[in-house]
């Protein structure tokens, strides 16, 4: 048994038992930029706006004006949270130093610890080389020239199919500080849902224009680590993904799209001493903000436990054992189609928000949107190389039911075959809700209902290894997105949250024995009539 083992159980028990260190208390006045920062790095701006020839469905491949509206509409800032709302930051909000600002893309904390670089090789608009997206400028930081999609190729391995033959790859790390900050020993946890959660954001994305998002999570992460020259216990690289590229050069073809600027010189250089002595590595260091950065034990070896190895690909078909089971309950309670949501994709991102206090059971749901959360929620896969494309799902949903429109209170599980609930326990879940819910940003009995995935977290592990802990928590963190995303297309208030006592939902559900783990909570409900709030934007 490995200590992903280990570090799932001390996740699922820290309701009751807490992880060390148990006094920390965060240093707000020290902590990390949202960003990483490379100052010496040109930056090129991104188009801010897609032209309608651009935005035509379906779409080729991608082109530099997609990229953007992708990075844009994920990572991009999109707006100022200035909401009257219930959670602990309000009062610092208004100050433009504390600013928070909204996102495509959920975070768990409102963090954002995942860095987004682009290897642009060639057939694509800029000088190939390596790119790092600075959210806060919409624009692309160059760390290095040259194209080094070959090393991206190789560090993925044999067995990586039709990622191994792009020309553009988007790799996604994680500076595990700037969230362990705040979550120290947990943010693991954390951060590996939140790289799910940007992944789906691209998939739900790119699907508009009839693209796939495919994400690769085994290869030589060491490798991809000496790339972006960063430390491998500091910075983890969580996910390759691969892009289809409009008319795109295929891997090898040395022809160069001119259009930014001719190479800078000594912006790559080989690492002495290691495997790959020949590798290009890039030498703009990301400067942090903190005076002091801990090291927390448990994150450290959590992470060296999963570290990714393209040896280890888990063969096709193989993740199957892991399936979810199949619906408890009974007594099936058939529920509408799902309508169409009336907003599209983009509009429903930039919408997106968590609804902190502000849920109003005066208004129940209505069991037509319901239905259709329920359902997205269902179908909603992470699409890595270790899942069939029709293969069984990992997750199972639960939903307690509050105050929808023609469904009894009570704890049901979804059957998304039959597109039914069927009952586990019947009654009100208010005062369960409310007594396992450790924070008090949320008055869960407000709720129209609060959804529950899970996922067998023990028999991933034991079919693909260690590696296995990111697969789930990008799996979960992919259906924590499409619940925002499809709450906000149909005007529902949502919000997402870690902070329960998970074995007390385990035991309320009757999952005790099976190893279905119930890893966050998703609150749905209707948000109170003309809540305050403050235009920046006409300010």
């Amino acid at each position: 048994m490995g200590y992903a083992h280990v570090y799932a159980h001390a996740i699922m028990h820290r309701g009751r038992v807490p992880m060390e260190p148990v006094d920390f208390v965060p240093d707000w006045a020290d902590r990390p930029r949202k960003a990483k920062f490379h100052p010496d790095a040109e930056t090129l701006p991104l188009p801010a706006e897609m032209p309608d020839s651009v935005a035509q469905r379906p779409a080729a491949g991608f082109t530099l004006p997609l990229l953007s509206g992708l990075l844009r509409d994920s990572y991009g800032l999109t707006g100022r949270r200035l909401a009257v709302q219930a959670n602990t930051d309000l009062a610092a909000l208004p100050h433009y130093t504390h600013a928070n600002w909204s996102r495509g893309t959920a975070s768990g904390g409102g963090l954002y610890p995942v860095g987004i670089h682009w290897a642009a090789g060639p057939g694509g608009p800029l000088t190939p080389g390596l790119y790092h997206y600075a959210p806060h400028q919409h624009g692309l930081r160059r760390l290095l020239t040259g194209d080094v999609t070959g090393q991206v190729r190789e560090a993925l391995g044999a067995g990586a199919g039709a990622a191994a033959e792009a020309a553009q790859y988007l790799v996604l790390s994680v500076k595990y500080w700037q969230n362990a900050f705040k979550y120290n020993s947990f943010s693991f946890h954390a951060v590996s849902m939140d790289v799910g959660a940007l992944v789906q954001t691209w998939r739900l994305w790119a699907a508009q224009y009839g693209l796939r998002i495919d994400p690769v999570l085994w290869f030589d992460e060491e490798r991809l680590a000496r790339l972006l020259g960063v430390l491998p216990e500091e910075e983890g690289v969580f996910a390759v993904v691969p892009l289809t590229w409009e008319d795109g050069t295929a891997p090898g073809d040395s022809t160069r799209v001119p259009g930014d600027s001719t190479a800078v010189p000594g912006e790559s250089l080989p690492v002495p001493g290691t495997a790959g002595a020949a590798d290009a590595a890039v030498r703009h260091r990301d400067v942090e903000r903190s005076r002091q950065v801990l090291v927390f034990e448990t994150l450290l070896r959590v992470h060296e436990a999963t570290a990714g190895r393209a040896a280890d690909r888990p063969a096709p078909g193989l993740l199957d054992q892991a399936a979810a089971l199949a619906p408890r309950g009974a007594d099936p309670l058939p529920l509408p189609p799902p309508p169409a949501p009336p907003a599209d994709t983009g509009r429903a991102l930039r919408e997106r928000r968590s609804s902190f206090g502000r849920f109003d059971a005066s208004r129940p749901v209505a069991a037509d949107p319901f239905a259709a959360v329920l359902a997205d929620c269902a179908a909603t896969r992470y699409g890595t190389e270790a899942e069939r494309p029709d293969g069984p799902p990992l997750t199972s949903l639960y939903a307690f039911v509050n105050h929808v429109e023609g469904i009894a209170p009570g704890a049901y599980a979804y059957d998304p075959a039959a597109h039914t609930l069927r009952l586990v326990k019947p009654g009100p879940p208010g005062p369960f809700l409310q007594r396992t819910y450790f924070l008090s940003n949320y008055n869960l009995e407000q709720t129209g209902a609060v959804l529950v995935p899970t996922v067998r977290t023990t028999a991933v592990l034991d079919t693909v290894g260690d590696r296995g802990y990111r697969l789930v928590g990008g799996t979960i963190g992919a259906v924590a997105q499409t619940f925002y995303t499809t709450a906000a297309a149909l005007g529902l208030g949502a919000g997402v949250a870690l902070g329960f006592d998970n074995i007390a939902y385990i035991e309320e559900l009757g999952l005790t024995g099976t190893d279905e783990a119930p890893l966050l909570i998703m609150l749905l409900g209707h948000e109170r009539p003309r809540p305050a709030d403050f235009r920046h934007e006409i300010a």
